[in-house]
């Protein structure tokens, strides 16, 4: 290749297997590091929540880790796993704790404790309690915090191409000394693809998990359109083209139904819409 050019079509054909490994290696550091720091996390937020005197030193301390600087973590566990993906693995599961340890206890205390009380009095033991009632409903914020964790994973792999082990930031790094402009470019690329389509796949993951959020969403945008059209649809509701509505016998009617229309999306909100629309 003559020409250093950020484009380069002859690169990707001539170095094809070379960005497939790299990705390869990129892909099973990151999913290795999120998959150990959810099993880390999940019994820490466990313990913090079981215990409250915990907590404050469990978030202390992942916010810690997650302060120091990626090349002083990998300097530290360095003589513990020398230089190996293991090395790599470990840093990015420790930064990964305080993304994932903090969503998971903010899913778990967002449970409804009349859920809870409801469980309980069907004889619910605590673990069946935990698996069947308040893991499934602290699962959106469960997802979020392993989409965010999985998204700075894959950008933090890359540091690893100090000890070789950073996937597509080892051709980042090598491309970066000589100024190979189509390596630099496509690797960077890859890598951005790669947080996206992670990002995309576990929102997949998530939608098909918690199918009730997609009802909800849809029987509450149907109840605002049957609300809008109860107080502004035909002439016999006040909303003729004359812009006067008629004092006839239609107009306590449609004011009733829009009154009951407007209840029933209360109602749908919550203990607190039901309390409302019966009072």
């Amino acid at each position: 290749m003559a020409a250093n050019d950020w484009i380069c079509g002859e690169y990707l054909r001539s170095r094809g297997q070379e960005l497939i490994d790299a990705t390869v290696q990129h892909v099973w550091i990151t999913a290795a590091s999120v998959a150990i720091g959810l099993l880390v996390a999940f019994p820490l937020a466990l313990l913090a929540r079981a215990r409250p005197s915990f907590a404050a030193p469990v978030l202390g301390l992942t916010t810690l880790l997650y302060t120091i600087p990626s090349l002083a973590m990998f300097s530290l566990l360095l003589p513990l796993f020398g230089l190996s993906a293991a090395l790599v693995i470990t840093g990015l599961v420790l930064y990964s704790l305080t993304i994932l340890v903090r969503n998971i206890m903010a899913g778990l205390a967002a449970v409804p404790e009349e859920a809870r009380e409801a469980a309980l009095g069907m004889g619910y033991g605590r673990v069946r309690l935990l698996w069947e009632v308040e893991l499934p409903l602290a699962l959106p914020a469960l997802m979020a915090g392993l989409r965010i964790a999985t998204v700075s994973t894959v950008a933090l792999t890359t540091v690893g191409s100090i000890v070789g082990r950073g996937g597509l930031g080892n051709l980042i790094a090598d491309a970066l000394q000589s100024f190979f402009k189509a390596q630099v470019l496509t690797a960077s690329v890859l890598c951005v693809l790669l947080a996206v389509l992670a990002d995309l796949l576990l929102l997949g993951v998530q939608r098909l998990l918690t199918p009730w959020t997609r009802i909800r969403g849809t029987r509450d945008i149907r109840d605002v359109r049957d609300t809008s059209t109860s107080h502004g649809g035909g002439p016999g509701q006040g909303g003729g083209s004359g812009g006067g509505a008629s004092d006839g016998p239609s107009r306590p009617g449609s004011a009733r139904t829009g009154t009951a229309r407007v209840g029933s999306v209360g109602a749908t909100a919550g203990p607190a819409g039901v309390t409302k629309a019966g009072g």
